[in-house]
């Protein structure tokens, strides 16, 4: 029953933002959250999304008590929690996909050819480039086929480990570079909402140079392991059955969503949640020639993600409440000077990952700094180095973090701890990084007018 809840959810959100309808969006926010609350009294839901859950509705509902929140935002908290649930749910939907096409279910053994020098910055940057139109539907997808791959071949104990570390981490990092290089991030519509004189050209020169260093880290660090698990691959032999038809189907995708884009002048992403469940929808009806076997399969697969779109939706409402009632003004008078600008850089960058480790997700953090901006820019403060530091922040809060989506996604195909995944498998990998990300933040500072 909840299953069906969830995804009449997710359709309502969907029919919300063709409408341009809050209140409706909000109706669906609603809903998700209902259903997640009779997860919670299901035993459905995992023990750090409910939690986070519960606090989330005690805060909004005590400064909704003090008066601190007024009726907008509560059905802004509302619609932003149907959003992002929403955004999971249906770019999802991918996964549907693998079960019919061999060429997914095999896309690692093609990811796989090829010199194993080269296999990191193959997956990661596939990862990236795939991620940036489908977000959380290129880990569901890369996650799943690998942890189906290795049952069928039956590799298991250190040797299965090995696959995981290798290839999914790389995947995560991958995905993990989209702030950095994307105007289809979330961070970047974001801050470019919160702050119409930025735009994504301005922090692409910078977020490459992010992107390329976070790359020949990783390389450097993983390279010995891929060497391993290429002994193991198998050599693929010619177009594997279905590509064709895979490829055609990818075209009416992105052709779907660019046509979205250009006639309605939607964002990628929304046009992404749209197109990716109807395309993916109308393939297994064809396929299935039922209606009820593959609704049935859909709502399953949008409820196999619950967990995840609970903790989104959860940080969402956390978000709007704590921006709501954090002072405009509470940073004023640090960003009076170069080494001010820097300092404030520094402290956004540290506290997406901080928070995050601790289970405050990045979208959460960087929608109270985000709301904080204007007022310290009309201090006087340069923008560019703190809108840097901040993707840059964005960017390593979801590799670190063991209670966002993208590492529980991981692990939970994995099978493995995400505790494992964001701090033995990402830790040095962060701890190399950041004091190289921390001196192009203050190039960039260096660099700005007027410093």
């Amino acid at each position: 029953m909840l299953k069906w809840l969830v995804s009449l959810a997710v359709v309502t959100e969907l029919v919300a933002i063709c409408l341009g309808h809050r209140e409706l969006s909000a109706f669906a926010g609603v809903m998700f959250v209902g259903a997640f609350l009779l997860g919670i009294g299901a035993g459905h839901l995992q023990g750090y999304a409910r939690v986070l859950l519960v606090i989330a509705l005690a805060v909004l509902g005590a400064f909704a008590v003090q008066g601190s929140l007024n009726t907008a935002q509560l059905v802004k908290a509302a619609s932003d929690a149907a959003f992002y649930s929403a955004f999971l749910g249906s770019l999802g939907m991918m996964q549907c996909l693998v079960r019919r096409f061999e060429v997914l279910r095999r896309i690692h053994d093609v990811l796989l050819g090829g010199k194993p020098v080269l296999l990191y910055p193959k997956y990661a940057l596939v990862s990236c480039g795939v991620a940036t139109v489908l977000s959380f539907g290129m880990m569901s997808l890369l996650c799943g086929t690998l942890a189906e791959t290795l049952r069928e071949r039956g590799i298991t104990g250190e040797s299965r480990l090995q696959w995981l570390r290798s290839v999914l981490i790389s995947a995560l990092r991958g995905f993990a570079l989209v702030p950095l290089v994307a105007p289809t991030s979330v961070a970047v519509a974001i801050l470019t909402r919160e702050l119409p004189q930025l735009s994504w050209s301005q922090l692409l020169p910078f977020g490459l140079v992010a992107a390329l260093l976070m790359v020949l880290i990783g390389w450097v660090l993983e390279q010995s392991r891929f060497r391993k698990i290429s002994n193991e691959r198998v050599a693929v032999e010619g177009w594997l059955p279905g590509t064709g038809s895979l490829l055609a189907l990818i075209l009416v995708v992105f052709s779907l969503m660019a046509a979205l884009v250009a006639t309605t002048g939607f964002k990628v992403s929304v046009a992404a949640m749209l197109s990716v469940p109807t395309v993916t929808l109308i393939y297994m009806l064809w396929q299935e020639r039922g209606l009820i076997p593959v609704l049935r399969e859909g709502a399953g697969q949008v409820w196999n993600m619950h967990n995840e779109m609970a903790i989104f939706a959860a940080s969402a409402i956390l978000g709007v409440a704590l921006s709501a009632v954090i002072p405009a003004d509470a940073l004023a008078g640090l960003v009076a000077t170069g080494s001010g600008v820097f300092l404030v850089a520094v402290l956004g960058m540290l506290m997406m990952p901080m928070f995050s480790m601790i289970g405050v997700i990045p979208i959460t953090v960087l929608s109270v700094q985000a709301g904080l901006l204007p007022q310290l820019v009309a201090e006087g403060m340069h923008l560019l180095p703190v809108a840097v530091a901040l993707v840059i922040g964005f960017s390593l809060a979801m590799m670190l973090s063991p209670f966002g989506p993208s590492v529980m996604l991981l692990s939970r195909f994995g099978q493995i701890s995400r505790w494992v995944v964001a701090f033995r498998w990402n830790g040095l990998f962060v701890l190399i990084a950041l004091p190289l990300l921390l001196v192009l933040t203050a190039l960039v500072a260096w660099l700005t007018p007027g410093h």
